[in-house]
């Protein structure tokens, strides 16, 4: 990649976090960029119409140029069509948070998600970020169809999640995740505790197409006092169920029927 490029990604990436913008100074401390060069990638950005600038207090923001561009992406591999009412039958089934992980390459990206509390605690993270494969159910699922030396790649790759900024139960050491990999072999679904964050419990299970990849994941997630592992145990034939019509539905929608090693599909014009 092209120095350009990288420092472009770098701030766009960087005010991806901040809703509420980044000064000048702060984007050129955090990309490690110098304010002349940082100022200039800036106003490419706000040309490109991809960045602006609030002239009066000098923070600079993503415009929803970004989110349009994720949204057509998603929208032209048919996800949101085919995968949303499959999904909202789930929440409201669980009364919690139900999301969908989709393999891309050696990451699961959530893609979409249902809401199904409707009262009290609820959770509802930010879309389009890369699942933590050894602080998630969703990542452990996944590991567990992989071969030994496989799972051991991608965990190396992403590297262990911190505790301290995890759950306080999430796993410190290689053999300690893949303790936890191995029994969601034995029921064909994860479930956590206090792993991803504190206080809250999360299950998931594989979605495989019709040639036995996994093409992603389904999760629900909530809060420990409501998805209590008895509760969780009670959710698992309608988890794995949901996953299967999720499979049988990826034969009409074009996200699903790529390989996951294959770049997520774009409309074609």
């Amino acid at each position: 990649m092209s120095n350009i490029i990288d420092r472009c990604f770098t701030i766009l990436q960087e005010l991806s976090y901040h809703r509420d913008g980044r000064t000048l100074s702060e984007l050129a401390e955090k990309a490690d960029i110098p304010l002349s060069a940082t100022h200039r990638i800036l106003n490419d950005l706000i040309d490109a119409g991809y960045v602006r600038k609030d002239e009066r207090h000098g923070e600079f923001t993503l415009t929803m140029q970004i989110v349009s561009l994720a949204l057509r992406h998603l929208s032209s591999g048919g996800i949101v069509d085919v995968a949303q009412p499959i999904l909202e039958r789930l929440a409201a089934r669980s009364k919690e948070l139900v999301r969908l992980a989709v393999v891309d390459e050696d990451q699961l990206i959530y893609v979409a998600k249902a809401q199904g509390a409707t009262m009290g605690l609820r959770y509802d993270p930010e879309m389009g970020q890369p699942v933590t494969l050894s602080c998630s159910a969703a990542g452990m699922v996944w590991l567990g169809t992989k071969t030994e030396d496989e799972a051991l790649r991608l965990v190396a790759k992403q590297g262990l999640g911190d505790p301290k900024d995890y759950g306080p139960d999430a796993p410190a050491t290689i053999k300690s995740l893949m303790t936890l990999v191995e029994a969601t072999k034995e029921r064909g679904y994860a479930t956590t505790v206090n792993v991803f964050l504190p206080g809250m419990s999360s299950m998931a299970t594989p979605v495989y197409g019709s040639n036995k990849e996994v093409l992603a994941v389904l999760i629900i997630a909530g809060p420990t006092t409501r998805l209590t592992q008895a509760r969780m145990d009670e959710l698992s034939t309608a988890l794995i169920e949901t996953a299967s019509e999720l499979g049988a539905a990826s034969a009409i929608s074009p996200i699903f029927q790529r390989r996951p090693n294959q770049p997520l599909p774009t409309r074609k014009t």
